[in-house]
């Protein structure tokens, strides 16, 4: 297998201007519910919403933020839109991860001619506030990235058709920054298909891959390719199942998601300990770990800034690589299906994924799976 330095070696072209992830759009079954969890739980401030008060007939939408992290939870009113279905077949999830681009149109024209399937040409929309160039295409599964091109005179709270919404007194911030990196999980034998897919036709390369022998237990196993745009501020780990004695977290995932999708979405923070504190406190729920896991850290690990015993309380994980180290920990799913969760990370110089971390998170998922009866 070739080591992650080299994979690193592999130089990203940018086909086109891309300025950062622009927002994660969520398509749920009851946003003002989703709204309430996300602000109480994880500290994100309700700022704009759009819907039949201004103007918008068929779904509404809460726009929430945290630092430079924006999340939309979309909620359709007919059933016609396409969130209906959407929802219907797997529940709440990730439907669109849109990226701040230059020039949409350029973006979509060269997407489009490379290979992907186009959802929405490049269209403007505009209001009193002016007006932003928006197109879309089509990735894995249902996922989609829309290209945002935003005009510099453009004034509105968020989007055109979005209205600013009062202080939100609720919001707690915990000390979320921006988005570390986006996961996908894909069916057998599609994960070198949709890295090559990222790699044709965004110019994305390969950052890191890891095989069955670096993710497994004794039980189950996956593959993971991590593809980056050239800056690496996008950053989307691919996974597919790999042979194992019984099902692995991916198949449970494309079971009850019914096909591909977003796995988890990772997050940045200055200070995991405190964030995690602050949403354990909100009634987030955290996958365990095992108190055995701590007794080598340091061995494994060397130096780190971290008190262990706390680390131990909060079932926090810690990795390094050639760059330094990371601390990570993952929600448990945040709705009834077994799909959609959250990653919490703090980067001290690593750049890593938690390779060695993977057993004892794997066994940790495990367990739950077994718990559902899903193993």
């Amino acid at each position: 297998m070739e080591t992650a330095e080299q994979l690193r070696e592999e130089t990203a072209h940018d086909l086109f201007t891309i300025l950062g992830t622009h927002h994660v759009e969520f398509f749920v079954g009851n946003a003002k519910q989703a709204a309430y969890f996300y602000r109480r739980a994880f500290g994100f401030e309700l700022f704009a919403y759009c819907g039949p008060e201004t103007g918008v007939r068929d779904y509404v939408t809460y726009a929430l933020r945290q630092n430079k992290i924006v999340f939309l939870l979309t909620t359709p009113l007919v059933s016609s839109h396409p969130a209906s279905d959407c929802v219907l077949k797997h529940g709440d999830g990730v439907r669109d991860i849109a990226l701040h681009v230059a020039d949409a149109a350029q973006a979509y024209q060269i997407t489009t001619s490379r290979g992907a399937r186009g959802v929405a040409e490049p269209h403007t929309i505009e209001d009193e506030n002016g007006k932003v160039t928006l197109a879309t295409v089509a990735t894995y599964g249902d996922t989609v990235h829309t290209f945002v091109q935003r005009d510099e005179s453009f004034s509105g709270a968020f989007l055109p058709h979005f209205r600013a919404t009062a202080k939100d007194d609720m919001a707690a911030p915990v000390g979320l920054k921006y988005v570390d990196h986006i996961v996908g999980n894909v069916g057998w034998d599609e994960m070198d298909k949709t890295v090559e897919f990222y790699n044709q036709v965004f110019g994305f390369s390969r950052f890191v891959s890891f095989d069955d022998k670096d993710i497994s237990t004794q039980y189950s196993a996956l593959r993971s390719t991590v593809v980056a745009n050239e800056n690496k501020w996008i950053k989307f780990p691919i996974n597919e199942p790999a042979e194992g004695l019984r099902k692995s977290q991916i198949e449970e995932y494309i079971t009850f998601n019914n096909g591909p999708g977003v796995q988890h979405v990772a997050m940045e923070t200055g200070d995991i300990i405190q964030t995690i504190r602050q949403m354990r406190a909100n009634g987030v729920e955290f996958l365990s770990t095992p108190a055995a896991y701590y007794e080598e850290l340091k061995e494994r690990v060397g130096a780190i800034q971290e008190d262990i015993d706390v680390l131990k309380e909060l079932d926090i994980l810690v990795d390094r690589d050639d760059k330094g180290y990371m601390l990570q920990l993952f929600t448990k799913p945040v709705q009834d299906r077994p799909t959609l969760f959250f990653e919490i990370i703090q980067r001290r110089g690593g750049e890593s994924f938690g390779k060695g971390n993977f057993k004892a998170l794997f066994e940790s998922i495990e367990r739950e799976q077994e718990r559902r009866g899903n193993l």
